[in-house]
């Protein structure tokens, strides 16, 4: 059933705390809009907050204490946050578990080409999207380009409000009959996202007293302009990471402005709310951690995902740095550790009422959800929380007075979904999938509640201090 809504229940101080972390949230949304922008900020973040890097602490032979705050890296895009607590890392620590990648649209390495006096990116989505969503709206190019002697060149295109931007086109709906036949998953093809970025050809190059036209002239002049600005060859795309991401700000939403639309809420708005809670929370008895995955929307694969062994190495590298080097106790530590697989839920839309259970859905406003179980129909792929860790939950947010709910996501034969969840409880560490609820969750402007990332902050600092 739908809970209380926890509007109502603010004093003035708790109002002037949720506008001011929701709007240090939106332009965190602002700077962070791809995995690696996600981690320069935070990283930014944690020094300001006295982080320091652990390979500095490996390089200089210190010990680490009570207190201490470190941070580790993993290839710009995976991310973890230790605070060091009083009693010993072998005996557990508190983790908090998100990811920064969101869906979207990737540029492919052979990717420039021209077609009838139109320069195109060719592309490959990345996650689940439905396609028609892309199509015929305001996009922007978002990366690196790392060029072969190892320089890297930061790329940001259709941000500023005099950028240009870029757009993926779509049939007019006058010759559009055969194409509203189709499917919703048919309707636009992967193969027809292609971007477009340029329609001006190259100056015509003067040849004694005529001129010669340039073949690709168009093509041309978009590889001209790339030189100018990036010093960026063709042969460049094969060592770069180009990201197609909605262009724009995050911006409140209603008239009451209680909400937050904006691209990549799934799963930056528990990622940020994560790590503003771990840089909030000073002491503690156990380690605190805040880890940021990359990957989680195509399965937590690959070197940078928490199928990785990144994490396992960074915990054996505490232990060596306090309590000395030894695997069992790293695997005590792992073994003893809670975690809140910080991931969003789907809100309740009455729009869409049919698709959802409604005893058992998360509703806006009514504070941080917690998951029980993921995973698709028959609980399938799914970590499942036992009863004596969720009771332990409640009884610390009722202690400090967070709002939450517990739900699933939507009708029990209907679907589901996944987070790193089930990963982390491979260890034997006591796991729960905990998050904020979104509406168009997937889309390219996800919504979410101020108040349930306000709740989000309170109830991931209640629970560093468990």
């Amino acid at each position: 059933m739908a809970g209380k809504n926890i509007w109502t229940t603010y004093n003035e101080s708790q109002l002037a705390e949720l506008d001011e972390i929701n709007e240090r949230y939106k332009k965190c949304l602002d700077a962070g809009k791809t995995e690696r922008e996600c981690v320069e900020l935070s990283i930014s973040m944690a020094r300001e907050a006295g982080y320091r890097n652990i390979e500095d602490i490996l390089a200089k032979r210190e010990r680490l204490r009570a207190g201490d705050k470190v941070y580790a890296v993993n290839m710009n895009k995976m991310l973890a946050l230790f605070r060091i607590g009083e009693k010993p890392i072998s005996e557990g620590m508190n983790i908090l578990g998100a990811h920064i990648d969101s869906p979207r649209i990737d540029v492919k390495q052979n990717p420039l080409y021209e077609n009838e006096g139109l320069a195109y990116l060719d592309t490959h989505y990345y996650g689940g999207i439905k396609k028609y969503q892309w199509v015929a709206q305001p996009l922007a190019l978002h990366g690196v380009v790392v060029k072969k002697d190892g320089t890297t060149e930061k790329v940001t295109i259709g941000e500023e409000e005099n950028d240009p931007v870029f757009v993926i086109t779509d049939l007019l709906v006058h010759l559009a009959q055969e194409q509203m036949e189709k499917k919703a998953s048919k309707v636009i093809e992967g193969e027809k996202l292609d971007l477009l970025i340029g329609n001006c050809p190259v100056d015509e190059v003067l040849e004694g007293s005529g001129k010669k036209e340039q073949k690709e002239a168009v093509k041309a002049n978009v590889l001209r302009l790339l030189k100018e600005k990036y010093d960026m060859d063709e042969a460049d795309f094969t060592s770069a990471e180009l990201e197609i991401v909605p262009a724009g700000k995050a911006r409140d939403c209603g008239l009451d402005r209680s909400m937050i639309l904006s691209y990549g809420q799934d799963d930056r708005v528990c990622a940020f709310t994560s790590l503003f809670a771990m840089l909030d929370v000073k002491t503690a008895e156990r380690t605190g951690c805040c880890l940021l995955v990359d990957k989680e929307e195509i399965g937590s694969v690959g070197a940078t995902g928490m199928h990785s062994r990144f994490f396992e190495n960074t915990v054996a590298e505490l232990i060596a740095l306090t309590e000395g080097e030894s695997e069992l106790k790293v695997r005590r530590a792992l073994a003893g550790s809670r975690m809140l697989s910080s991931d969003v839920s789907a809100a309740y839309d009455p729009m869409y009422a049919e698709a959802f259970e409604k005893r058992s859905s998360a509703f806006f406003a009514s504070g941080l959800t917690f998951n029980k179980f993921t995973g698709s129909r028959g609980k399938s792929g799914s970590n499942d929380a036992n009863a004596e860790y969720i009771a332990a939950l409640r009884n610390a947010m009722d202690k400090d007075d967070v709002a939450y709910q517990f739900a699933e996501l939507g009708r029990v034969d209907l679907g589901g979904g996944g987070t790193i969840a089930y990963i982390m409880a491979n260890y034997g560490m006591e796991v729960i999938d905990s998050g904020v609820a979104v509406l168009n969750m997937h889309a390219p402007y996800e919504v979410s509640s101020k108040a349930d990332v306000y709740e989000a902050v309170k109830g991931y600092r209640t629970f560093l201090r468990m």
